[in-house]
């Protein structure tokens, strides 16, 4: 009975797999995290979709959700190769080459080089997940004026020329940033401080909303936005747990951790909010867990827990002040897009220099002053080569197609101007609109309450 049962065992599939090299629990692992990862995206669009006014929330949405389609495509045409192949001598340092164009000789079996135990074809999904939200995060800076059509060609350009480089630099296995000692374990550098640094451009070269009259709105949907900031959590688990690559304590740790640090910064930008004003905001609370995620992805990998919560507790601290500086600066990042994953991630990355330990992650290293360096320098290399790349393609990007809406579609809405929708239907419309085409409405924008806040 036990010879049957082991024979029926070896022509399992999952059998097939393992002698194939892959590891069956590794490999699931990697599998689900990709689909924890893969709803981070939709989380963001609530997240970013709660925040801004009932009359654009249709057109941010759909800002997340295009990246889902547009970058998947690329990432399987050319930017998976591009990011994570071996380029030709000495280019390799800087960018991958083309083995791998269009999926080529990416199949079940591992590819040693970058996970042994887990099928190249499953590590280039996870990974290609990274590379739908990294953009999308983006569009929280230029939210309620920017057209889809430039919007669409802009992540494009920037992810095959602005993200797949940094990918290469910090996570390939001839990448220079790697080789140099830089520690990124789920892209605090390739993620956040990429994202952050082209958010910050783009919101300046866009220039304000118009029609503003207060540095910032009420959110339109609070509900919106804590459940996406709950989405993402949940996701998060997957994007920094899952950046072990292996069903073992290192994910564990990772998992472990991207509780924890947004628990602790969470808990600090609400407790900040009842000093300064009496009142806990459920943005604010959303707000802070965002700022903790950010700041652990770096990190999760190679720090022990209680340094976690501590890191995390800064990070919600240091984006709490940005966020209420910001509108000093006349800036008009829509959400606050580099003042929580900008700043966020700096701190993290930078940090973890800080608080790593080869007890947790051998492939790692010792907290040290030289780390620290080599963190900065990763952070500082990436906010150069995004802003300023960002700039250029945004420039190009204009000579194509306007980059903002029209004045009358951004006081009336970019959702019936950009997306032929509305996110709701009043009570007196059937479900195929009014039956006159309404009045143009200026909508009133108030002043936001004591502790809230938008990220």
């Amino acid at each position: 009975m036990r010879r049957l049962a082991t024979i029926a065992l070896l022509l399992s599939p999952a059998a097939a797999v393992a002698g194939e090299g892959a590891d069956t629990g590794d490999t699931a692992l990697v599998l689900v995290s990709a689909g924890l990862v893969m709803l981070m995206t939709p989380g963001l669009a609530f997240f970013y979709g709660g925040l801004v006014r009932a009359k654009n929330v249709v057109h941010t949405m759909n800002l997340s959700i295009a990246c889902m389609g547009l970058v998947g495509v690329l990432w399987a045409l050319f930017g998976y190769s591009l990011a994570f192949s071996p380029g030709p001598g000495a280019l390799d340092h800087v960018l991958g080459g083309l083995r791998w164009i269009g999926l080529s000789g990416v199949g079940d079996a591992p590819e040693p080089s970058l996970a042994a135990t887990v099928p190249h074809s499953a590590f280039m999904l996870f990974q290609a997940m990274f590379a739908v939200i990294t953009p999308a995060l983006i569009s929280g800076a230029i939210v309620e004026r920017v057209r889809v059509k430039a919007w669409l060609l802009f992540v494009a350009l920037w992810s095959a020329i602005v993200y797949t480089p940094v990918a290469h630099w910090v996570w390939a296995p001839g990448g220079w940033l790697r080789g140099l000692g830089v520690l990124d374990f789920a892209g605090g550098t390739v993620v956040h401080v990429n994202a952050a640094s082209a958010a910050l451009v783009a919101a300046l070269l866009l220039g304000k909303r118009r029609g503003l009259r207060v540095p910032t709105v009420m959110p339109h949907n609070v509900p919106f936005a804590i459940l996406g900031a709950g989405l993402l959590w949940f996701g998060w688990l997957g994007f920094n747990g899952g950046s072990a690559l292996a069903a073992n304590g290192l994910a564990s740790t990772g998992f472990v951790n991207t509780f924890l640090a947004p628990a602790a910064a969470a808990l600090a930008w609400g407790l900040v909010e009842v000093f300064l004003h009496g009142k806990m905001s459920g943005v604010g609370l959303a707000s802070g867990a965002v700022a903790g995620m950010v700041a652990i992805t770096p990190a999760a990998g190679f720090v022990r827990p209680v340094p976690a919560i501590l890191l995390g507790a800064l990070a919600a601290l240091a984006s709490f002040a940005a966020v209420r500086v910001r509108p000093r600066l006349g800036l008009d990042d829509s959400l606050d897009v580099f003042a929580v994953h900008g700043v966020a991630a700096t701190l993290g990355a930078i940090l973890t220099g800080a608080f790593a330990t080869t007890a947790v992650n051998p492939a790692g290293a010792d907290a040290s002053l030289l780390l620290v360096a080599k963190q900065a320098l990763g952070v500082a290399v990436t906010m150069v080569w995004s802003g300023a790349l960002s700039f250029g393609l945004l420039k190009l990007v204009g000579l194509v197609t306007p980059l903002r809406a029209e004045e009358q579609d951004e006081w009336s809405g970019l959702d019936q101007a950009e997306a032929g929708e509305r996110g709701y239907i009043m009570a007196d419309e059937s479900a195929f609109g009014p039956a006159a085409p309404p009045p143009r409405v200026v909508e009133p924008l108030a002043h936001p309450r004591p502790g809230a806040t938008t990220a």
